[in-house]
């Protein structure tokens, strides 16, 4: 199943499964030195950032991939929700004809299939951005208790493509999401939205890893880009 099915599938239980994605937006929000009225927001998802924005807003652009989610966010006489993919370059067609003023991507850029290319797209809109990436310090743990490759890519590795197209500072924040049960653990991994449409293990393989994982919580890595 590729990503963007697996976030339309699983929208209704993503309100209640996003408690990082949540505190990113959060994070993203509280960093910003003014409040600008016209944003675009890549990824926008449920609209989790838009509803933690409290001042008044002119134009708010949300853009997401996953038909299902963009129904779920909120629609006010200033929103405007595309479905479109983030990845496409003739998304940012429409984009640049427009005179926006921040790009917010909160939790959403480590799906991009091309992140240099996609750098490429957002520098080319002349505004400043704030830009929240897992990285593969998410899920280290779980990853090594499996004997599976980190599915996303490295900080250094978004670094160095950050360095390439921005003025921006660089920030690496590490977080931890505790779970009653290995049980409670596994059913948030499936329905957040954190593990993208990876199926690698069985039914067996998933019940022994559960059995193994040391932990009673699970790691979280996250890039944060401001210019």
């Amino acid at each position: 199943m590729k990503i963007d099915k697996e976030f339309s599938k699983n929208a209704q239980s993503y309100l209640d499964h996003n408690t990082i994605q949540n505190r990113v937006a959060s994070e993203l929000i509280a960093s910003l030195p003014s409040q600008p009225k016209r944003i675009i927001d890549l990824g926008c998802g449920n609209g989790g950032l838009f509803k933690q924005i409290d001042w008044e807003l002119e134009h708010f652009i949300g853009v997401d991939f996953a038909s299902q989610m963009l129904e779920l966010h909120p629609k006010t006489a200033i929103t405007e929700c595309i479905f479109g993919n983030f990845n496409n370059p003739q998304l940012y067609e429409h984009l640049y004809s427009l005179q926006m003023e921040h790009l917010f991507s909160a939790s959403a850029l480590q799906w991009a299939e091309d992140l240099d290319k996609v750098f490429t797209f957002i520098t080319a809109l002349d505004i400043p951005v704030s830009l929240a990436i897992f990285t593969s310090g998410t899920f280290t743990t779980l990853n090594k208790t499996a004997g599976l490759a980190p599915l996303l890519r490295s900080s250094t590795e978004v670094q160095t493509l950050v360095e390439k197209h921005f003025n921006a500072k660089f920030e690496v924040k590490t977080y931890q999401l505790k779970f009653n049960n290995t049980r409670e653990m596994f059913r948030y991994i499936k329905k957040s939205g954190v593990s993208g449409s990876r199926r690698v293990l069985d039914y067996k393989q998933t019940k022994q890893l559960m059995q193994a994982y040391p932990l009673d919580y699970l790691e979280f890595e996250v890039v944060f880009i401001y210019s």
